[in-house]
């Protein structure tokens, strides 16, 4: 059998209109309240932006690809000496509701990429359901969270 590349995918439907959970995607006031804890600008095609999340002290590149208002987003990240692709595709489900499917890829299918492959799905279902906290109950499921992953001082 042929080693075939490994890809993340996940999906959660969010009971607001597509156009709302763009906005929470590509603003970055919007973003720090699930997501990350500030940006360098908003996500716009081309451009790149930094993020700091609020786990770590690093800050993290994000070089935006394509945009389409109200329906994707697609960006790349550094993870080791890779770039890898995110794609958000929000669907419409009826007026008040939109099912968000994020896929990131690829690795190879070895030990490396499949601890990859766990924790970036377990990165993105965390993602999506900070997401529809927020922008349907106005809650922060992020804020202290991964307070344990920080060094100690």
């Amino acid at each position: 059998m042929k080693n075939q590349k490994l890809e993340v995918k996940a999906a959660l439907q969010v009971l607001k209109p597509a156009h709302e959970v763009f906005e929470a995607i590509v603003d970055p006031a919007k973003m720090s309240n699930y997501f990350i804890s500030e940006s360098s600008g908003p996500m716009e095609a081309g451009k790149t932006v930094t993020w700091k999340f609020p786990e770590f002290d690093e800050r993290f590149p994000v070089r935006v690809g394509r945009i389409e208002q109200g329906k994707y987003v697609s960006y790349f990240w550094d993870h080791g000496d890779q770039e890898l692709l995110v794609e958000i595709t929000l669907t419409p489900k009826g007026d008040n509701a939109t099912l968000v499917t994020i896929t990131e890829k690829e690795m190879e299918n070895d030990e490396a990429g499949l601890n990859w492959l766990r924790g970036n799905t377990e990165g993105w279902a965390n993602f999506l359901a900070c997401l529809k906290a927020y922008l349907e109950y106005g809650i922060n499921l992020r804020k202290g969270a991964f307070d344990f992953m920080k060094p100690e001082v």
